[in-house]
């Protein structure tokens, strides 16, 4: 099997029948790795066959695996039956529960006895209706040609984090992920010169994670790492399996994690990041105490991503080819090869005479007091640039109070020797009085989801007395 080859320009004819390839590349190349050694594509394609051929016949599946390379073989046994993989906001019961009353004749596919699932920060031993859980041993289907996909084929539905509301489903076809995935390896591209292996602490779940730690391995030069590796320790260790410096994807709060532990890592290609604003501070630190670039990505569940920045040195960023924005009283619209059509995002953003743009915070986040406005995520970068402030975030109250007004308020994670007076003397120095919070909550830990997102319900929740 490793002579077998499938390269990306031997798929001519299937293209023009509206067919693409599941994977590109020689049938020895590395699709993953880890501390047993590399996966070929020729080995994943046939645990790919095997897992197809044992899934029950329905429109979609919930992919709970935690094992990457288990989601990817899943994933791509999902979409070689035809069926469409679903990806909840989170892997909360809640979540999923959420997700088949949307998608009723759907199951659920895990690698876990208890599925995996989180109840109240717990792992929950209850299994979900519909579980099939993968054997320990994966089953292989060896044969001699490469799957294809139809190229409108709904693969995959994400879901949007709720970290502004309601999470909404997004469809994405075969033909969309191939395009946006091109266009993830051509920004890429500079950081390698032969096999890129990545390690990820992102969850494959999340739209972040799709594109940068299961598509990527299909259709690039690209091996990912079968874990998810969570404590600084853990990431070490996946690191030092890596037969090459390898791109570490990761999230801000675990890059401060990272800085702040201590923990030497090996060298590394560089670092990407996503799902919440990276500070500049902060990349400038990883940058001084890795050796490498941190790469900050832009993008969403609706658009994939479509820019990216070199934070410790950029406030713009730079969208990818092909890719236009067009600010609309909104916020904005998107236009990409990959996007059937232009996508709205809520950002803000202004551009300039090369096209590059600098986000101005969201209209959601634009709030009136006084006269005078201010966005959400611009008092938010504030407190974060505040020495000591460890996480925090500036939020307006989800309901008035007894005046109709709904009060600014501040949850902060920060040092024990930086006092409630001394934090805000320091705002006060950036910020304009109306704007300071008239609330401030300490909290040990924000409550952020696995992708370091705040979901609007869970804030909400710990400000549920500070609405008066």
């Amino acid at each position: 099997m490793s002579a077998v080859v499938w390269e990306q320009g031997g798929v001519g004819e299937a293209q023009a029948a509206g067919q693409l390839p599941l994977a590109v590349g020689e049938g020895a190349r590395a699709v993953a790795f880890g501390g047993q050694g590399p996966v070929p594509l020729a080995t994943f394609l046939a645990h790919v066959r095997g897992v197809a051929a044992m899934l029950p016949d329905a429109p979609c599946a919930l992919n709970l695996c935690e094992d990457r390379y288990r989601f990817l073989v899943a994933f791509c046994a999902v979409a070689l039956r035809g069926q469409t993989t679903l990806l909840p906001p989170s892997r909360t019961r809640g979540a999923i529960d959420d997700v088949r009353a949307r998608h009723p004749d759907s199951y659920c596919v895990g690698d876990r006895g208890d599925c995996g699932c989180e109840a109240d920060g717990a792992t929950s031993g209850a299994m979900p209706p519909h579980y099939l859980r993968l054997p320990e041993v994966l089953p292989l289907a060896f044969a001699d040609d490469m799957p294809t996909l139809v190229a409108d084929a709904v693969v995959a539905i994400g879901f949007t984090s709720g970290s502004t509301g309601v999470p909404t489903a997004n469809a994405k076809t075969w033909g969309s992920f191939y395009a946006s995935t091109k266009q993830n390896l051509a920004a890429l591209a500079d950081l390698h010169d032969a096999t890129l292996p990545v390690v990820a602490t992102v969850p494959p779940q999340h739209m972040y994670g799709m594109e940068m730690s299961v598509l990527l391995p299909l259709l690039g030069d690209v091996a990912v790492h079968g874990a998810r590796p969570f404590f600084p320790e853990d990431i070490a260790a996946a690191l030092r399996d890596a037969p090459a410096p390898a791109l570490l994807v990761t999230t801000p709060v675990h890059l401060r994690t990272l800085v702040d532990s201590g923990v030497a890592l090996p060298p590394l290609a560089a670092i990407a990041t996503a799902t919440a604003p990276l500070p500049q501070a902060l990349a400038a630190q990883a940058e001084a105490r890795f050796g490498c670039e941190v790469r900050e990505l832009f993008g969403s569940t609706e658009t994939c991503i479509f820019a990216r920045r070199r934070t410790a040195c950029e406030t713009a960023w730079t969208p990818f080819a092909g890719v236009r924005l067009q600010p609309v009283p909104d916020g904005t619209l998107v236009t990409a090869p990959h996007l059937p059509e232009p996508r709205m995002l809520a950002d803000i953003v202004e551009l300039d005479a090369q096209g590059r743009f600098v986000l101005r915070g969201r209209q959601a986040d634009m709030i009136e007091i006084a006269g005078k406005r201010a966005s959400l995520a611009d008092l938010t970068r504030r407190l974060l640039a505040i020495e000591g402030v460890r996480d925090g975030v500036i939020c307006q109250a989800a309901t008035a109070d007894a005046y109709g007004v709904r009060r600014i308020a501040a949850v902060v994670v920060a040092d024990p020797a930086l006092d409630d007076a001394t934090l805000l003397a320091a705002l006060r120095e950036s910020t304009d009085p109306v704007f300071l919070p008239r609330r401030l909550r300490r909290v040990d830990a924000l409550p952020r989801n696995e992708t370091g997102k705040l979901p609007r319900a869970a804030l909400d929740a710990l400000l549920g007395d500070a609405v008066a």
